[in-house]
């Protein structure tokens, strides 16, 4: 007959070494620090921005992790080569934004304000992802108030201007 600790023993020890490796594949915060961003403009309505552009994997993981507030008219905008549900999450994130999701013909299809950051442990492991309600191509992040400040609505249009 099986004892109660031959059984859990070989539990724990799987426990453990899943738990090793998958502190093994996450990026490190070295890493994801010194990815650096190509700089771009847009304008959404006729408001301009800068923006640090996200379009490779590498660089959609860092995201604007560890970043200080940005400036209204600066931003980072997520560029992903076809159309889908992409949803984002604050983790390592130190001020909160507003999300602006865009189609293939930036127009918006979804909406996020005042996302707060996830910072402290607790907070980390309760992050949850924002996901979309609609496909898009590009995500805007911007400083938090930044839509109410310039009335971005589902009527608003993003316009590419070098990126």
């Amino acid at each position: 007959m099986t004892t109660r600790t031959q059984v859990l023993i070989p539990i724990f020890i799987a426990a453990v070494i899943i738990g090793i490796v998958g502190l093994m594949t996450l990026p490190s915060e070295i890493k994801l620090k010194s990815v650096e961003f190509p700089m771009g403009t847009i304008k959404v309505d006729d408001i301009p921005l800068q923006v640090m552009i996200a379009d490779t994997e590498p660089r959609r993981i860092r995201g604007l992790m560890f970043e200080d507030q940005l400036p209204y008219d600066q931003g980072m905008i997520f560029v992903f080569e076809e159309s889908g549900l992409y949803s984002l999450w604050m983790l390592n994130m130190q001020f909160s934004i507003d999300m602006i999701w865009f189609d293939q013909d930036g127009k918006v299809v979804h909406i996020e304000k005042d996302v707060p950051p996830c910072k402290t442990p607790l907070e980390i492991t309760t992050c949850q992802s924002i996901v979309p309600n609609a496909k898009a191509v590009y995500i805007l992040e911007v400083t938090s108030g930044f839509v109410d400040q310039n009335n971005i609505t589902t009527d608003s249009v993003l316009s590419i201007i070098s990126i």
